[in-house]
């Protein structure tokens, strides 16, 4: 069983050698330019890109919550766009964006990514930011990982 580790720094900056993927939560709504992915998209283009195309072509795709998109920006490091947040903006009703529900399967799927291609699994503290989450909720999701021998990194920037 592999561990969680906390480093201070900059996700989209991965500590760790060998292959590696920077994970994030989008929201269900195509929405990209708020929060980390503005970090995401500083350092590389091509998962904006491949998101919004995405978003733009579900009708005859996966897109929706839960679902993941591991999208290469080098020969060793993806990043995995994920599904977890129901639109933008908490609501009266439903309340923050977040769906712990959604970063779960996220995360079972991206487990199954990290494992295939020997990657370890770098982070901020996903869900917590603009999805309005709790990380005493997220990171115990974070054990779909671990208990695949997947090493995940969580970055306080």
């Amino acid at each position: 069983m592999a561990e969680i580790s906390y480093l201070a720094g900059d996700a989209t900056s991965p500590q760790a050698k060998g292959p590696k993927v920077v994970a994030h939560v989008c929201n269900d709504r195509g929405g990209w330019g708020k929060g980390f992915v503005l970090a995401v998209s500083r350092r590389w283009p091509e998962p904006e890109a491949a998101y919004r195309r995405w978003h733009r072509e579900r009708a005859r795709n996966d897109f929706g919550l839960g679902a993941v998109q591991v999208v290469q920006v080098q020969p060793d490091l993806w990043v995995a766009n994920m599904i977890g947040q129901h639109g933008t903006r908490p609501g009266r009703s439903s309340g923050p964006p977040v769906r712990y529900d959604a970063i779960r399967q996220c995360l079972e799927a991206l487990a199954g990514h990290a494992v295939r291609l020997g990657a370890s699994v770098h982070m901020p503290r996903i869900g917590t930011g603009l999805a309005g989450g709790r990380w005493d909720r997220v990171e115990p999701l974070l054990a779909v990982l671990t208990d695949r021998g997947v090493a995940v990194y969580v970055y306080d920037y």
